[in-house]
């Protein structure tokens, strides 16, 4: 964490120093809009940042969503899967991951897009609201893919595999099926 505020520090003090000395006489003075707009896309791309390191090293995901097939990966010999079986997680896994990247990168674009527009005076908003909706587009379409991908790693497993799994994941006793009973619906 220390290493990330000091990079970032670091990178702050970088863009605020001359690439090259200037004499005094090319020195144009900023003014106060043109600051407010380089602190605002810096801003923007510092929350960014932000948001891929938070979404990369959280360890905490909870929920529906959380990196389960990795998880899954990880405790093969826990959940006793099948050479066939960890292969075609392994194959799920890639594909999602190949896709998220994809996604990640257009949505940057469409962030940096809105930064863009929000410079202009007046700004188009209509232009500005399609480039936002389409940013949140593909943040569901990232969401949704990850759902997906949960559910066709679960489908891969045998009704042991998912109740030793439920077990391994803390899921309550009353979320796991009672013998002779259907099944509870899954959460994972």
């Amino acid at each position: 964490m220390r290493a990330t505020v000091a990079l970032l520090g670091f990178l702050l003090v970088a863009l605020m120093l001359p690439a090259s000395p200037a004499a005094a006489d090319d020195i144009v003075p900023a003014t106060h809009e043109e600051m407010g707009r380089a602190f605002d896309d810096f801003a923007v791309q510092l929350h960014a940042l932000g948001e891929r390191f938070r979404r990369h090293f959280t360890l905490g995901d909870t929920g529906p969503e959380r990196p389960l097939v990795t998880y899954m990966l990880d405790h093969r010999t826990d959940l006793a899967l099948t050479p066939i079986q960890v292969q075609e997680l392994e194959r799920i896994r890639s594909d999602f991951q190949k896709e998220a990247i994809k996604l990640d990168a257009d949505q940057r674009v469409a962030e940096m897009d809105v930064a863009s527009l929000l410079r202009a005076d007046p700004v188009d908003t209509g232009r500005v609201e399609a480039k936002i909706r389409e940013s949140e587009r593909l943040k569901a379409d990232f969401r949704v893919g990850r759902v997906r991908a949960i559910e066709r790693a679960k489908a891969q497993l045998t009704p042991e595999q998912r109740a030793k799994l439920a077990t391994m994941l803390g899921e309550p006793p009353a979320a796991r099926p009672r013998a002779g009973s259907p099944p509870a619906p899954q959460r994972f």
